[in-house]
């Protein structure tokens, strides 16, 4: 990505905005909140069906999330239904002047074919979307605030 790690981060990190910053998000409601810093959210996301009309197949999960700002890193452990189990870790780097964003899902069901179901119908499609549009916001905003003319305080 052509923007600075720090801004990806920035707006990744709260993971209660995204639905305002993806469109394919649907929702993500807070459930718990715990003294560790971390959430235990309801996430609702669209899968594409049939990008060109905007259709797509809604999925939902449950995830306890936390973020890792000395790392910059974004973690993820999926509870109950079918990703049950699933342990996402997103590593946002510095890399040629900007980011290199990775997400890794580390999913061991019990059915093993499982596993692979999950990732080339569901997770992929959505992962790849999100990464994606963050990618253009992230290259947006970098591109405003390269401009000396303009200048910003506070967050994304």
């Amino acid at each position: 990505m052509a923007a600075p790690p720090e801004l990806v981060f920035r707006l990744a990190r709260d993971v209660e905005r995204w639905p305002a910053l993806l469109p394919h998000y649907v929702s993500v409601e807070a459930r718990e909140r715990r003294a560790d810093g971390s959430v235990v959210a309801r996430m609702v996301a669209r899968r594409p069906l049939v990008g060109v009309l905007g259709l797509g197949l809604p999925v939902a999960w449950q995830s306890r999330t936390w973020n890792e700002p000395d790392r910059l890193r974004l973690r993820f452990q999926h509870r109950g239904g079918a990703t049950n189990g699933m342990d996402v870790t997103w590593r946002i780097e510095p890399h040629d002047g900007g980011s290199r964003v990775t997400i890794e899902h580390d999913f061991q069901p019990r059915f093993r074919p499982w596993a692979s179901v999950v990732d080339r119908f569901f997770t992929r499609p959505i992962a790849t979307r999100t990464l994606a549009t963050f990618r253009a916001l992230a290259e947006a905003l970098a591109g405003e605030t390269s401009d000396p003319a303009h200048t910003t305080n506070g967050e994304p």
